[in-house]
Order: structure tokens, then sequence, then C-alpha cells
């Protein structure tokens, strides 16, 4: 299952680097792609992973996250 998430503060690359980082160390989700341009990323999960847990993490790296989208 893929889900795009819709994130605001990114400003540059080493954000997307954050957010990569962050959104990783979910267990269950084994592909991210985040796009600096869009303001989303793209991920991949293997298990159910709570809309919860990814808005977690986001908030905890600095952004905000808008919108989870199951694709």
């Amino acid at each position: 299952m893929k889900k795009r998430i819709q994130i605001e503060g990114m400003s540059c690359m080493h954000c997307v680097k954050h957010v990569t980082n962050a959104l990783n160390e979910i267990e269950g989700i084994t592909n991210v792609v985040v796009n600096l341009k869009q303001n989303d990323a793209l991920v991949e999960v293997t298990q159910a992973v709570s809309n919860d847990a990814i808005q977690n993490a986001i908030t905890e790296a600095g952004y905000k996250t808008v919108k989870i989208e199951s694709l």
C-alpha cells in the first residue's frame, strides 16, 4: 500500500533528508520519496502503519503534516 503525505515547512534539501530519515525510522515503511517541489512524501507500507505514527514522526522532525491519503 502507498500513502501520500502533504507536508508544510520544507524549504531545502536538508529538510528533505530530515523528513526522509524520520519516515524511514517507522517500522513498516519500506520506501520513502520526498518531493521538495510538491511538498509531499510518497511512502510504501508493508504493514498497518497508522497515520498518527506518520504524523508524529513528521512533527518530531519539525514539520507539519497537512494531509495523509492512501493510494
